[in-house]
């Protein structure tokens, strides 16, 4: 055969997968009627992807990667969720859940012996979906995002079994309806037996987020995922109860978890905790430990979230898995704010699915502590997704090694180390010129949590930095510029670097809180991001209080570390010159007020005294909701004193002061109108 007659043959191959892929996408996904193994697909999906990678000439018009359901994509397109998607805070035993429960009732101005109702099921270690339902239709699915906006994976999800197109019986006119994507223990070995070594999954749930994210919905399509709905969102339905919404996704042919709980003593939870971690390694799917929610959704809405996390539900995670390996080497690396960490270099070795070949060290002081070398046998852990550390050694090296002391001076740029007063952490004096430093800032900046830049993680940001194509956050703006020289980069070309750009301009628009976040002060996380975007709403507002300690020692729930942060960050010129820079190039949205008409609005408030209808906590809450700004003391900017119980001297100074005060039953009136 000559190779005229072997293009022909190849061509006509592709001809057939197109036709027979088609077919199979109809049987599966317009009959729900199969007639091939899902493993049989695969393999069809694979061929074509392959010959058309080979021969890009040959490739169809109208090929499986060409059509409107199979159509490769250069991004996701970003949908908003109506409510946001929180992520759950973390608890490791029986005192963090009876800590939980008291923060609630307390929250809730509830006694504590009074009993209230949790649910709880395994979490299961997937990745979150958000499904909207529109008069019973599936209108989108979206991926968890940065909690706000999350990627549009609507065709991707099409073919999963238990997602309806169609609600049944009565629903919601409009319902976000919240789960778990994930892939069996089965099918996770079946995908990975598929793929060469390099491209082999690390675990599940690595393959059900690598499955439901493709470019290429065929292979999504492909793969078989499943969903377990867990929550909810927005609804235009105002359920009373989470058991009472469990009932109706059997109604409407949605699937829950079918392991869980309803139980309001908190010693029969954690012994169903216990009696999951026993035998969750006989379950199909992984999971990662125990989700425990309230019961009543009134009472989850009253008591909202503190940053990203709601304070109605919690984690309380399996204990951490260990392992045992060597430790090869010990390396220091330099972070955002100067702390200098040892790092253990380890010999690889698989933990809960994952290749461990570094851990944290912690501190100087810890090494000193547990007698840590380098050639030690460690023992080593790794919980969730926190990062893997040394626990104990196990075994002393054969050969005496030298000590691992604190060095004087910064191993990147040379400059002094210094330890601040009652800090274990070692750190680089030199703030605005050790490149590492100025590298981790730039990481942060652009992270997910921050500008949220697709495509440009710690890998492009170091190589851009050595480069010299940005010395600051606000060089990511100008990229465009370096068009040429990006694109000859290794790894680059015209659609990487048009997909970066448009990245970088689609992070332009964003939350005065997030950007605060994404400048990286010291002890400015997102809790603190937010109190600090309600409070002065604009980033003109916050530059010009940031030097006012009165000012800022006012803010409720801002501790003295985090004033003296922002104080020092602000103190450096350049870093006001910097924030000019990206102001004409950022479009940051002033912090919304949810009720701007409410009679709180721009008012200085005081409490004292103990409140009997809600929380201190709640009352807040309420009030930083529409838009008030919640004072530490009475002074003359005070504009109201809200008086409870037993009263102190606030209230004595309002009077002399001659500032309104009003009665709990006020303050609820008003704050409701």
């Amino acid at each position: 055969m000559n190779k005229k007659e072997d293009i022909k043959k190849i061509k006509n191959r592709i001809k057939l997968l197109a036709k027979l892929i088609n077919e199979h996408n109809i049987h599966y996904h317009q009959n729900d009627k199969p007639i091939i193994s899902d493993r049989e697909f695969d393999k069809l999906i694979i061929e074509n992807s392959l010959l058309e990678k080979k021969y890009p000439n040959l490739k169809l018009k109208k090929g499986p990667n060409a059509n409107v359901g199979g159509k490769l994509k250069n991004k996701f397109k970003k949908i908003k969720h109506k409510s946001p998607m929180l992520s759950l805070a973390n608890a490791f035993d029986s005192k963090d859940i009876e800590d939980f429960d008291e923060r609630v009732k307390k929250y809730l101005n509830i006694e504590l012996e009074k009993k209230l109702d949790y649910i709880c099921e395994p979490k299961i270690d997937g990745l979150s979906l958000n499904l909207t339902y529109r008069d019973g239709v599936l209108i989108s699915a979206a991926t968890r995002g940065d909690g706000l906006i999350g990627e549009d994976v609507t065709q991707n999800i099409l073919n999963i079994k238990n997602i309806p197109k169609k609600l049944k019986g009565k629903f919601p006119n409009y319902i976000e309806i919240r789960g778990e994507v994930f892939l069996t223990k089965k099918d996770f070995q079946n995908i990975n037996s598929k793929l060469d070594n390099k491209n082999k999954f690390a675990n599940p749930r690595n393959a059900a987020a690598g499955s439901l994210r493709q470019l290429d919905v065929n292979i999504s399509k492909s793969r078989p995922l499943q969903f377990l709905a867990h929550g909810i969102g927005y609804s235009s339905y105002e359920f009373s109860y989470f058991d009472e919404y469990y009932e109706n996704l059997e109604i409407w042919g949605i699937k829950k978890n079918k392991i869980n709980l309803k139980a309001s003593n908190m010693n029969l939870i954690f012994e169903f905790y216990n009696s999951i971690s026993e035998t969750r390694s006989n379950l199909d799917y992984d999971i990662d430990g125990l989700v425990i929610k309230l019961n009543n959704i009134s009472n989850q809405r009253r008591l909202g979230n503190v940053g990203k996390n709601p304070r109605w539900a919690i984690a309380l995670k399996f204990s951490a898995e260990k392992a045992q390996t060597i430790i090869e080497d010990i390396d220091f690396q330099v972070g955002r704010t100067g702390s200098i960490t040892p790092v253990a270099r380890l010999q690889s070795i698989n933990l809960g699915g994952v290749i461990i070949s570094n851990a944290t060290l912690h501190n100087f002081d810890e090494i000193k502590k547990k007698n840590i070398q380098i050639g030690d046998k460690v023992e080593i852990q790794r919980a969730g997704d926190v990062i893997p550390q040394v626990i104990k050694v196990i075994k002393k090296a054969n050969k005496v090694n030298k000590l691992i002391n604190p060095p004087k001076k910064c191993p990147i740029c040379g400059s002094k180390t210094y330890k601040e007063q009652n800090e274990a952490v070692l750190r680089c004096i030199n703030t605005y010129g050790c490149y590492a430093q100025k590298i981790s800032q730039i990481i942060h900046f652009v992270s997910k949590k921050g500008l949220n830049i697709d495509g440009f993680g710690e890998k492009q940001v170091k190589q851009f930095y050595y480069l010299k194509f940005i010395k600051d956050v606000s060089d990511i703006f100008i990229l465009k510029n370096l068009k040429l020289k990006i694109q000859n980069l290794d790894g680059w070309g015209e659609l990487s670097f048009n997909n970066l750009i448009n990245s970088i301009e689609n992070s332009k628009n964003i939350d005065l809180d997030k950007f605060i976040y994404s400048l990286g002060i010291r002890f400015i996380g997102e809790v603190n991001s937010a109190i600090l975007a309600k409070e002065f709403k604009n980033i003109q507002n916050f530059i010009l209080a940031s030097k006012k300690t009165d000012v800022l020692s006012n803010i409720d729930g801002l501790g003295p570390k985090a004033i003296k942060a922002i104080k020092d960050f602000f103190s450096y010129n350049q870093n006001i010159a910097l924030l000019e820079k990206l102001s004409r190039h950022l479009n940051i949205n002033e912090n919304k007020i949810e009720n701007i008409n409410n009679f709180f609005n721009g008012k200085n408030l005081v409490f004292t005294g103990s409140l009997i209808n809600i929380s201190r906590d709640e009352a807040k809450y309420l009030a930083k909701k529409v838009g008030a700004k919640i004072l530490s003391t009475v002074s003359k900017t005070t504009d109201y004193v809200i008086i409870g119980e037993k009263a102190g001297s606030k209230s004595k100074k309002a009077k002399e002061l001659n500032i309104n005060t009003l009665t709990e039953d006020e303050f609820l009136k008003k704050i409701n109108s």
